[in-house]
């Protein structure tokens, strides 16, 4: 299992007991299907429905795990307008359009369930009334509308070599001045420009980076085995191939990796921190990894990019050459709508219908 995937499982776990019995029933049923990432996150939009629904007196709850499957059933349409409106303008740190859909798409998930599956013992629905169904949830992710939003805020071409090059050498000399900035680069530059390098020679998400081990890699071939997202078998690791490019930059910092960070024998994690003061290093965490890429950006001038933004990078520059299958193949996506946000990026998709029409008209 993977180590996010465990974090996740614990924390689930923890907090599931805290929600009405109905939804420890919907998690349960749930859990073959879904990663507890995903279970996780119906939780915690759970517990801002049921709050919101105690704070605004249409429960008379004492906390979240007394909510009843009355009280749900008897809600009005205003009180779901009044919690959209809640979640876009009335809370703090407003929610933005594609979260307030997720949302209302979990209590839709919630509601369908009670209602259309779940059954008491005399085999009647658990919920008889299911407001949700009236509730229209537009989608948001259109793969034209994001690649659109990607524009300009992705790497491409030359500057994907470029940007290993100056997490190597350039943010050197510009942070030359800074005593404490340059130590941590000397001692971290190698480890850094790896980790760049595979992303945008892979197209690895942050999370499986965070938890490849140092037997999950094969120089030779060019291969790393990967726990996906979306696989619920928590055994198997899925082969993804790296560009030759990368080769050089995992052998160097493999040959560094032990020495460099004190890393002790039963550490198997392949990218590793070591905090100040610690006497041995440990696997990194994704938010390090994360923070660390944005570090290198803004002084690269690319003060949007972030560790996802990496990935889009590679996608984009392997669709290229490469059709939307195989596209979507390495990138582990579940369906190839997602993918299309490269075709609209390129505009390749429309080129090739260009080329292949010039190439069938008869000469004049």
């Amino acid at each position: 299992m993977s180590i996010q995937k465990a974090t996740d499982r614990a924390n689930l776990d923890q907090r599931l007991p805290q929600m009405p019995w109905f939804v420890q029933q919907f998690i349960d049923y749930k859990r073959p299907d879904l990663s507890p990432s995903t279970l996780l996150e119906y939780i915690r939009d759970y517990e801002s429905f049921f709050g919101w629904l105690r704070g605004e007196g249409l429960s008379v709850a004492a906390s979240n795990a007394d909510i009843t499957l009355l009280e749900l059933e008897t809600l009005h349409m205003d009180s779901i307008v009044g919690y959209r409106l809640h979640l876009t303008t009335r809370a703090e740190n407003a929610n933005s359009r594609v979260t307030v859909s997720r949302k209302l798409s979990a209590l839709r998930s919630l509601f369908h369930y009670l209602s259309q599956i779940a059954e008491d013992e005399n085999f009647y629905p658990l919920l008889k009334r299911n407001i949700m169904a009236k509730v229209e949830i537009k989608r948001i992710h259109k793969p034209k509308d994001t690649a659109a939003k990607l524009k300009g805020k992705i790497l491409e071409d030359e500057e994907l070599l470029e940007f290993v090059g100056y997490i190597y050498e350039g943010y050197g000399t510009d942070v030359e001045a800074n005593k404490q900035a340059y130590y941590s680069w000397q001692l971290n530059r190698e480890r850094d420009a790896c980790i760049a390098s595979l992303i945008l020679n892979s197209g690895l998400r942050v999370s499986e980076v965070v938890n490849l081990s140092v037997d999950d890699v094969d120089v030779n071939n060019k291969l790393l085995y990967v726990f996906r997202k979306g696989h619920n078998d928590e055994t198997f690791k899925t082969p993804v191939y790296f560009r030759e490019q990368s080769k050089d930059d995992l052998s160097l910092y493999l040959s560094l990796r032990q020495s460099r960070y004190k890393t002790p024998k039963r550490e198997k994690a392949l990218f590793i921190a070591l905090p100040n003061g610690s006497k041995e290093g440990k696997r990194m965490t994704k938010r390090a990894i994360q923070e660390m890429i944005i570090k290198y950006a803004k002084r690269f001038g690319k003060p949007y990019l972030t560790v996802h933004k990496l990935r889009h990078s590679f996608a984009t520059d392997y669709y290229l050459q490469n059709d939307i299958y195989r596209t979507k193949e390495q990138l582990g996506h579940a369906s190839t709508e997602t993918t299309e946000i490269y075709a609209h990026l390129t505009d390749k998709t429309m080129s090739d219908a260009i080329e292949r029409r010039l190439d069938n008209e008869p000469p004049q």
